[in-house]
């Protein structure tokens, strides 16, 4: 699951590499570097790289937000190795590196995310349940946060707390259709689908174009039909 995730949990900016001037790598090369390593998978040289980053331009988000992500996917390389002492280590690592990320920006929502994977790798359910919590009450409100909120007592088996959440999400942005459509992949997995098709059909009115929503609707056989244009009558 965290590997369909780590797309969203690493920073997605490749913009143009400035060379310096200087006799030694700049920022931009280091950081170029680290970007091609966890892309690679090598999480180890790519935390090397960005911790030169770190001591050329402090205290920069994106960066200590992937340094937070290779401590965290180190972590799970150590988890595999049966070392859960280095494991734990390097998630505390991580946790610290997701928190300076967030003194520095409260609402960056990709280190809120990271954080809370971290400590339930930790084992520390509750203090990820209380930060989604936090994030929800004082980051938000925003449809997002209450999706994330949701997701974290569904998989905690809170199906009401969940549902409660859900339904703010698309309370809070009616207009947005990521709520109607984590609502209905919600009841999807709960096997409401007479709801869960009210839901999609409302999703698919915001956006007829979202192939998601499109293609679970044509698989239920209730995709509107769209009237064929008739000429103009002279």
């Amino acid at each position: 699951m965290f590997q369909a995730a780590l797309a969203r949990l690493v920073a997605p900016i490749f913009s143009i590499i400035l060379l310096g001037s200087g006799c030694g790598p700049t920022y931009h090369e280091y950081w170029r570097d680290a970007q091609f390593a966890m892309m690679d998978g090598k999480y180890g040289p790519a935390r090397d790289f960005l911790v030169q980053c770190e001591r050329r331009r402090p205290r920069n988000v994106e960066n200590l937000h992937d340094l937070g992500v290779c401590s965290m996917m180190i972590a799970e390389e150590k988890f595999k190795q049966m070392n859960h002492a280095a494991a734990m280590r390097e998630l505390d690592r991580s946790i610290a590196y997701f928190n300076s990320a967030l003194d520095d920006t409260p609402d960056y929502q990709v280190s809120i995310e990271g954080k809370n994977r971290a400590l339930e790798l930790k084992g520390q359910f509750e203090d990820a349940l209380k930060q989604a919590e936090w994030t929800a009450k004082y980051v938000g409100p925003s449809a997002r946060e209450y999706i994330f909120l949701a997701r974290e007592l569904e998989e905690r088996g809170d199906k009401d707390g969940a549902l409660l959440r859900y339904r703010q999400a698309v309370t809070m942005e009616p207009k947005n259709i990521e709520g109607y459509v984590a609502m209905a992949q919600f009841l999807i997995r709960e096997r409401n689908e007479p709801e869960a098709v009210r839901y999609l059909q409302e999703a698919h009115t915001i956006n007829p174009r979202d192939e998601w929503v499109v293609e679970q609707l044509n698989k239920r056989g209730m995709l509107p039909i769209v009237p064929a244009r008739t000429a103009a009558v002279p």
